[in-house]
């Protein structure tokens, strides 16, 4: 068994997974603090939140094309380490270029220490599962953070948001410094000097754009789904119940998705996701009582979760050096940092409605890009794969 696969080192992956993933859980309650708390309108905001991602993926970009040459004993805990500082620094600002710029800080330490958890992932021996089990506990994380934070934030005002992001920063950085492998086998095994000259399969820029729009329809959606519910009136409590509700449902899917790696074609999946994303946010920016809005975004985030851990697996098996999944960041963020920013403009310039459209385009978008990832590529892993666990 290699360092990889002992669940120590599982369990700082899986922590450092949760903290480099916080935007997925506190899109919402991140955009809706900045507007209610700070003043700004929604593309303000959303622009904010953007600079955060922006950083992650310049990050991603740089470092993830040197994954399998670059040392990983430390730069994970020194990128954690380094968000950990950006944010502390943001709970103390108040004006829009301060918290602009500490949010690009903090991206960039996200960013490098994400790419090697990620690049690490996919170097196991079932990457599928190994990331179902970091998105589960994502989702046990959400249930906790959407329950506590924005009451939280109610009783002690908006910086309150940034020192729990530093403090969840921190716990990552304390654990990649215990805990994260100097030197993984696996994956060396698995990449040659050959393998590093040569360029990553094309069929792999076809899943990875395949996230791309996953994460972006995502973040568009999720990001304004606090500030809908509360310009439609209803109510700060029932929103709030939305959002909470949204982190015990994504729970499951990541699990159900570990169970069903063996049963289901990635490229299905993935062709199916961006419609029933496109369905659910036009019932929500449309909904114009609370249950349909209720509904819908509450079930909003499983599509994501479920789809983007079998895009994952399919990304792996296909690009086995490691360099594609260590720019899951990049795939991730640079959906979502697009995301707010374009959400925000829409809703600000259009109205709410203006976002399902666009998720519906981006969906068509999707289909496309997926369509071409060869059927042999994508089949359940017991044909494409002999590992079990």
């Amino acid at each position: 068994m290699s360092n990889i696969e002992s669940w120590p080192t599982r369990a700082v992956l899986i922590v450092c997974h949760v903290a480099g993933m916080v935007d997925m859980v506190a899109l919402p309650v991140w955009v809706g603090n900045l507007v209610q708390r700070y003043g700004f309108n929604s593309q303000q905001a959303g622009g904010i939140v953007t600079l955060f991602l922006t950083g992650v993926v310049l990050a991603s970009v740089l470092l993830a094309p040197r994954f399998d040459r670059l040392p990983r004993r430390w730069i994970p805990a020194i990128g954690y380490g380094i968000s950990a500082i950006g944010f502390l620094c943001a709970s103390v600002v108040k004006e829009f270029g301060s918290l602009a710029a500490l949010h690009v800080v903090s991206g960039l330490g996200v960013g490098v220490g994400l790419s090697f958890i990620h690049g690490t992932m996919g170097c196991s021996q079932n990457p599928h599962r190994i990331f179902a089990y970091a998105q589960a506990a994502l989702g046990l994380f959400a249930v906790g953070f959407l329950g506590v934070v924005p009451q939280a934030l109610s009783a002690l005002g908006g910086s309150a948001l940034f020192v729990v992001f530093a403090g969840v920063m921190s716990l990552a950085a304390v654990c990649a410094a215990a805990g994260f492998p100097a030197e993984d086998r696996t994956c060396i095994g698995q990449t040659s000097a050959r393998q590093s000259e040569t360029h990553v399969p094309r069929a792999t820029w076809f899943a990875v754009g395949g996230v791309l729009v996953l994460t972006l329809n995502q973040a568009m959606m999720f990001s304004f789904l606090e500030r809908i519910g509360i310009d439609r009136h209803f109510g700060t409590d029932r929103v709030n119940f939305v959002l909470l509700t949204t982190g015990i449902v994504g729970l499951f899917p990541a699990l159900i998705a570990a169970v069903l790696q063996r049963r289901l074609d990635a490229r299905a999946v993935a062709l199916t996701a961006p419609w029933a994303q496109a369905a659910l946010a036009l019932t929500v920016t449309n909904a114009a009582t609370f249950l349909p809005y209720a509904l819908a975004g509450s079930i909003y985030p499983f599509v994501t979760l479920f789809a983007h851990t079998f895009l994952f697996g399919l990304i792996a098996r296909i690009d086995q050096s490691g360099r594609a999944v260590a720019s899951t960041p990049a795939m991730i963020m640079s959906g979502s940092a697009v995301g707010p920013l374009l959400a925000g403009t829409l809703a600000l310039g259009m109205g709410y409605w203006a976002i399902g459209i666009c998720v519906v385009l981006f969906a068509a978008v999707s289909t496309l890009l997926v369509w071409r990832i060869p059927h042999g590529s994508s089949a359940p892993e017991h044909t494409a794969m002999g590992i079990a666990h």
